[in-house]
């Protein structure tokens, strides 16, 4: 059984940064895709990005591109993402998530095996 907790989220004003991590422990990391989801009140939870086991394949929702970069420590057991120029429209809760497939990652995540708790965040105008 693998545990995720996210950590990073806050209230930032629109052009503000924030650094979310998702922390897995509970087995190993190893061969495990990641990624970041999001849902915002009354919307359904959506792709926001998504990194490879090795980390060499990185892939965004295109509302994040450019601004966003997802990142992971194997070492560490960690998953990160930037999230740089926030906007109002980027305000939902986030959530991490793993899976050894990457293409479930990416076209059947709702599938995925683990999931975090989320972390809020908030950007004001």
């Amino acid at each position: 059984q693998v545990q995720l907790v996210e950590s990073g989220g806050g209230l930032v004003q629109a052009g503000g940064s924030l650094r979310l991590s998702c922390a897995a422990s509970g087995r190993t990391f190893s061969g495990y895709a990641m990624g970041w989801f999001r849902q915002a009140p009354g919307k359904e939870r959506e792709f926001v990005a998504a990194i490879s086991w090795t980390g060499r394949n990185t892939y965004y929702a295109d509302s994040v591109k450019g601004r966003f970069a997802i990142s992971r420590d194997n070492a560490r057991n960690t998953v990160y993402m930037q999230m740089n120029n926030l906007k109002p429209e980027d305000t939902a809760v986030y959530y991490c998530a793993s899976d050894a497939s990457l293409a479930t990652m990416l076209k059947a995540y709702a599938e995925a095996d683990y999931w975090g708790q989320g972390t809020q965040v908030t950007v004001s105008s």
